[in-house]
């Protein structure tokens, strides 16, 4: 195996089954071994085309996506969008991206992911945003600001359990894209629309089709 997701599979199964200092050595190796192969990797993946993506994210409860999708709607129709809305239940905020490769993620992987993941401690907590806008990229997108410090929180602990090594925090802005389309709308307010984030998903999809699944998800618990 010598793709992106076996490598990363290799790095985290590595860092299992050792308590205490030697837990840690072993997964900061392991993880820096990652880090290291990932640029080859990444150009190598580039050369086979990548098909599938792992990402964790937080989702909007049925009801609340629904609504989202509503609004959309008549959003897509007040400012003249042609773009086609993301369906309710592909509604989410991604939080963490895992990586792309060129074949469906593993087991051994997933469950790896899982385990790092459900010993960060964070509570439910409440997520609302009171905005859209257009992003430079033509994402049309829910946004927010100081309602969304749970998600900032939450990407930051999600960061410093699966990121290969310490580093400064990455530039991270909350959102949930709605549709993608060629004519940008400012940024304004609008009535606000939330939810309680009680869990994280983690979701693999296929890349270019509308297409994708939660592989497993890990309830927020707090410390």
């Amino acid at each position: 195996m010598d793709d992106m997701f076996a490598t990363m599979t290799d790095a985290f199964l590595s860092s299992r089954g050792h308590p205490g200092l030697e837990s840690r050595a072993s997964s900061q190796l392991g993880l820096r071994r990652l880090r290291q192969r990932h640029a080859g990797l990444a150009r190598s993946v580039a050369r086979r085309l990548a098909t599938d993506r792992l990402f964790f994210a937080i989702r909007p409860d049925p009801e609340t996506a629904n609504a989202i999708a509503e609004r959309t709607r008549l959003w897509r129709t007040e400012y003249g969008l042609t773009g086609r809305p993301l369906k309710p239940e592909h509604l989410h905020v991604t939080l963490f991206h895992v990586g792309d490769a060129a074949r469906t993620p593993p087991g051994e992987l997933i469950e790896a992911l899982v385990e790092r993941v459900a010993g960060v401690a964070m509570p439910a907590f409440r997520v609302e945003f009171d905005r859209i806008m257009s992003f430079s990229n033509g994402a049309f997108v829910l946004a927010g600001d100081e309602s969304l410090i749970g998600l900032e929180v939450l990407q930051q602990r999600l960061s410093d359990v699966l990121d290969p090594e310490p580093r400064p925090a990455r530039r991270f802005v909350p959102h949930v894209t709605l549709l993608r389309d060629a004519r940008h709308i400012a940024e304004q307010s609008i009535e606000p629309i939330g939810w309680t984030a009680c869990e994280v998903a983690l979701v693999h999809s296929r890349l270019g089709q509308t297409a994708q699944r939660d592989v497993a998800r890990v309830a927020l618990q707090p410390g």
